[in-house]
């Protein structure tokens, strides 16, 4: 377990880093380990950072990577009782069910023969890149809960994210940006509200949370410099509140106290790193057309540039959100506007970090917080529900097989049913690329060691790494 110990909070209250691999190898002692490792770090990490791209609202998996002929063949027909019965279903429940086929062409891409949909044609260039997971399941089968469990493990509110949990294990590598950096972006059908809970810290110091960046206008909330303050003069106020807070909490040991010094040193140091990291005018032109972005359009394109430049500058977790992907009808119309405006710059972002050499150690995930129905939907054209047996996602570099697909649904894509990938063996994985054993990697909270696991058995999907 990681200690919560008084040495630790002096060592945060001093810090403007945050825990990094050496500094925790250095200043934590594990419990039982002599050699002052801490026990939840694995000898090796294959990946250094993590850039988790979020379709919010739930992209179809039988248009975009899992192919069933057998869905074609049955179109139309009523829905078989031995999937449907007993099962949970959001908004059909009640409904007579009929099979909706696919309502796009799939081929095979790569040399591994990757099925992926016609409207995706740019992830089709990359389909040697992605280790696609086609079975995958949550618990949660509506919006805001299905989120919650994506990112904390639990749909119990209040619990720390994923990316607070690695910010807190492994810091960020940069003095001058947050280890945990949101954006979020809209383009499609119904896009549902994305709560700042979702990359909140839970019960873990306040300081690991994600902070959200704009890609329009002020790049982070009350970071500029009050008018007519010199930066001398705001460094000397910094400078002294921060001096009285560290007299006042030598005796109170209050972790939220040095958060708040910390956070005052960061704003401080953000006002200078954060326009020139925003400020995507100085990528060469050649750049900015293969991501397809424009300076300040708050676009998807823009935000995936952004997160190259937040992780070369060694951000730990970069989350960002495309709010659109909720298509209970005209599911054609808004997935040809959800992939326009999202599939190429994905490609672009895998592109620029092999270029760069980082896709190696940079661990990309893709995938919404759940699928949608292999039944018919229909508002405004057809369109699928909420789903939650079965459904994809990718994961690409850091130490990731590509080419490759892992597990299966069943004939209709209703049931994740080979290699089942439960979400929180998504978090296991991830963790465990990172050099984090999710087993051992627990905070003690409510007389519990807690952890984004959870209690329940959560593995490592082994044969998807490299």
């Amino acid at each position: 377990m990681l200690s919560e110990s008084i040495n630790r909070r002096t060592f945060l209250a001093g810090s403007g880093v945050g825990l990094g691999h050496a500094a925790l190898m250095g200043l934590l002692n594990a419990e039982g380990g002599g050699g002052g490792r801490p026990s939840f770090l694995l000898p090796k990490a294959r990946a250094k950072r993590v850039i988790f791209l979020c379709m919010a609202g739930g992209p179809s998996h039988l248009e975009t990577f899992d192919y069933k002929p057998k869905l074609d063949e049955m179109n139309g027909k009523p829905m078989p009782d031995s999937f449907t019965k007993g099962q949970p279903i959001a908004q059909l429940q009640g409904k007579q069910l009929k099979v909706q086929g696919h309502l796009t062409k799939f081929k095979r891409h790569g040399q591994g023969g990757q099925y992926i949909s016609d409207f995706l044609p740019w992830h089709a260039k990359m389909a040697d890149d992605l280790c696609i997971l086609r079975s995958l399941r949550t618990e949660q089968i509506n919006h805001d809960p299905a989120h919650t469990f994506m990112n904390t493990g639990t749909a119990i509110n209040g619990r720390p994210s994923m990316g607070a949990w690695v910010n807190y294990g492994l810091g960020s590598e940069t003095k001058d940006l947050p280890g945990f950096v949101v954006m979020t972006s809209v383009g499609g059908r119904n896009p549902q509200p994305i709560a700042s809970r979702q990359w909140g810290a839970g019960f873990l110091p306040s300081r690991h949370q994600g902070v959200e960046f704009n890609s329009s206008g002020d790049p982070v909330h009350y970071v500029r410099r009050p008018a007519n303050t010199s930066a001398k003069t705001q460094q000397h106020v910094v400078e002294a509140v921060n001096l009285l807070d560290r007299h006042g909490n030598r005796h109170l040991q209050d972790p939220e106290v040095a958060t708040r010094i910390a956070a005052y040193e960061m704003a401080f140091r953000m006002q200078t790193s954060v326009p020139d990291l925003m400020d995507i005018s100085k990528e060469p032109k050649h750049v900015l057309e293969m991501y397809g972005a424009k300076p300040g359009d708050g676009t998807y394109a823009s935000n995936c540039l952004l997160a190259r430049r937040l992780a070369e500058r060694g951000v730990r977790f970069i989350h960002l959100y495309h709010r659109g992907w909720d298509h209970h009808g005209g599911l054609v119309q808004y997935m040809n506007k959800c992939c326009g405006l999202t599939d190429k710059p994905t490609w672009a972002l895998i592109q620029d970090l092999k270029q760069r050499d980082m896709l190696k150690d940079t661990l990309v995930v893709w995938g919404g917080e759940f699928g949608r129905t292999p039944m018919f939907q229909g508002k405004g054209g057809a369109g699928r529900d909420h789903h939650i047996k079965g459904f994809s996602m990718w994961m690409a570099g850091g130490g990731v097989k590509g080419g490759i697909g892992h597990g299966a649904t069943d004939e209709l894509g209703y049931n994740a049913e080979q290699d089942i990938v439960h979400v929180r063996d998504l978090h296991a994985t991830m963790l465990h690329l990172l050099g984090i054993d999710h087993e051992h990697f627990t905070v003690k909270h409510q007389g519990l060691d807690s952890r984004l696991t959870g209690v329940e058995k959560a593995h490592v999907v082994r044969e998807v790494l490299a």
